[in-house]
């Protein structure tokens, strides 16, 4: 695939994306993730935030799907913003992982580039509203920190053996991976909370973010 990201001269691309992120608004966080219980924006929401100031400034943008080395479980897709009146161009290439290699997983994977990757090149935040309301609360907030990231092969060998149960690595509609615990789990309450699950009673199923 080409290599080059951007047109020789992107001068006036610039000064328009400069008017662009003087009005570009944060992309809300508009749906709740029903297995780790946070908000996430869409892909409806990150274009809510900037379509309207990249038509004002000319600007189009452009997002597609393109081949990518590697044994086909991985999704290469462009973000491209083209200067409509001079034809200055800059874009991103995003590469991916399939969680599946069938058309629902294409599609997935695909919906989630794509709200990636206009994030980035436009540079577009989400709204944070657990942090904004404690800082006009007064309340230190803090972050939680980020687990360190274990060998995706690994994560279900860690989990202790409990008869009659199985495991099952999934990945949820914002990205987030989790597992989930099936089976005979009658009277084993005790066991899974120690392990880290949680119950969801909207699906009935023991839970944890991975």
């Amino acid at each position: 695939m080409n290599n080059i990201m951007c047109a020789e001269k992107i001068t006036n691309l610039a000064k328009a994306m400069l008017e662009v992120q003087k009005v570009v608004r944060p992309a809300m966080k508009d749906k709740l993730n029903s297995f780790t219980q946070s908000r996430y924006a869409t892909l409806n929401s990150v274009m809510e935030a900037c379509s309207e100031a990249l038509i004002n400034a000319g600007i189009w943008v452009t997002q597609y799907p393109v081949p990518v080395d590697g044994d086909g479980a991985q999704l290469g897709l462009v973000t491209k913003l083209v200067h409509a009146e001079s034809g200055e161009w800059q874009k991103s290439l995003l590469v991916m992982p399939l969680s599946k290699t069938d058309p629902q997983g294409y599609g997935s994977a695909l919906t989630y580039a794509r709200r990636y990757g206009l994030s980035a090149l436009v540079g577009i935040v989400t709204e944070d509203d657990d942090a904004n309301s404690a800082c006009k609360a007064g309340i230190d907030f803090q972050r939680p920190k980020i687990a360190e990231i274990k060998p995706r092969q690994n994560l279900l060998e860690t989990l202790p053996h409990i008869d009659g149960i199985t495991y099952q690595q999934n990945k949820a509609q914002d990205g987030a991976l989790y597992i989930t615990a099936t089976g005979n789990t009658r009277n084993k309450n005790g066991i899974l909370k120690e392990a880290g699950f949680k119950w969801n009673p909207g699906r009935k199923l023991w839970w944890k973010a991975a």
